[in-house]
């Protein structure tokens, strides 16, 4: 056997024996590398005589490639073989849980208005909006709210530039949602029963108040509509939102431009650990009186203003906070940290995407 042939059998062999990647790799510097022995044999070739080139090339060059070959042979063995006893040694167990996944949590505000959609409409109620940004005729003047009425003052109400002329002409953000019911009268024929949920604006900002907060209001147009009508829907509405049928109210005269008569509506409620718990009657000991909206039979003057004539017509509205009723169910005592957008007040307070209200399933649930 030649040096070549021995030096190609002694190469292969220790590849074959070699029992990791580094083994591998050592054997392949210390054969092909730079100053590898194979690679010495190829640059003696340059030293010798055409005869001898010719004779010993083709023995060199082989060389190479079968020790090229082996090493990649046994590498490609090593590498299956370490993937083989990694996927063995790291089987995933199909009956783990999965790992929690960030997720979003559904404000107390958004959560409330699914809860009251979901308690009036299975009164009879439809939901309807309308623009934020209304004009003066119907934010005010159909409302029967005087020139003079506070609440159209400039340190109250949020005014755009006048853009024409006249009163109708004046935009602003909406004060209340009352400009949804004139709307709704005077496109919708009577009878009508809907709720109007949505943002409304007010120059004001404190624990209790902020320049932007939402309100709810229901309006009933029909024939034959009184006080008791009022009064029942009220109770009914509140024993499903606060889910108690301990709801006494107290109805107090009061004024509203656009209801004659009106009326405060207070609740009754107890003090547990620093926390209003509404329920009971306010006369009894150990409870009191809480104003919570207000009410009344919608004015003639804006049933007429509608194109609807109040002889036939009447009806009944009320207005509350959305972001108070939310305050009071769920035990909040700052309004501002509603809009704050603090993620952890909204893992807190906040309800998952899949809690839909329903009367049968629980309406907070």
């Amino acid at each position: 056997m030649s040096d070549i042939a021995a030096m190609q059998a002694g190469l292969v062999e220790e590849i074959a024996a070699a029992e990791n990647l580094e083994a591998i790799e050592a054997l392949r510097v210390a054969a092909l590398g730079k100053a590898g022995s194979v690679t010495a044999l190829l640059k003696s070739l340059g030293g010798m005589t055409p005869d001898e080139r010719q004779a010993q090339g083709p023995l060199i060059h082989g060389l190479r490639e079968e020790v090229t070959a082996a090493i990649a042979a046994r590498k490609a063995a090593l590498e299956s073989a370490a993937l083989d006893a990694k996927l063995a040694g790291e089987t995933l167990d199909m009956t783990l849980p999965a790992d929690a996944a960030p997720k979003g949590s559904v404000h107390p505000v958004s959560q409330v208005m699914d809860e009251l959609a979901e308690i009036f409409a299975d009164m009879g109620f439809a939901v309807a909006t309308g623009p934020e940004i209304e004009d003066d005729w119907h934010n005010f003047t159909a409302l029967n709210i005087p020139e003079t009425h506070p609440a159209r003052a400039m340190h109250d109400t949020f005014y755009f530039p006048e853009v024409g002329e006249g009163a109708a002409q004046r935009m602003l953000l909406r004060t209340h949602t009352s400009p949804v019911q004139i709307r709704t009268m005077m496109e919708k024929a009577p009878p009508i029963r809907i709720i109007a949920p949505g943002r409304v604006y007010r120059s004001d900002s404190d624990a209790t108040h902020t320049p932007m907060f939402h309100q709810v209001e229901g309006l009933v147009i029909d024939r034959g509509i009184h006080m008791g009508h009022l009064k029942y829907t009220l109770e009914t509405f509140l024993k499903a939102y606060f889910e108690t049928d301990d709801i006494v109210l107290r109805l107090r005269p009061s004024y509203f431009p656009f209801t004659e008569p009106s009326a405060e509506v207070d609740v009754g409620y107890a003090q547990e650990k620093g926390r209003r718990i509404v329920g009971g009657n306010g006369d009894d000991e150990g409870h009191a009186w809480m104003e919570l909206l207000g009410s009344g039979m919608v004015n003639r003057r804006v049933i007429a203003n509608c194109g609807l004539d109040p002889d036939e017509w009447q009806g009944f509205a009320f207005g509350v906070g959305v972001d108070r009723l939310a305050m009071l169910k769920y035990g909040m005592d700052d309004l501002r940290a509603f809009f704050d957008g603090d993620l952890r007040w909204l893992a807190h307070y906040g309800f998952g995407a899949l809690n839909v209200p329903t009367l049968s399933g629980g309406i907070s649930a």
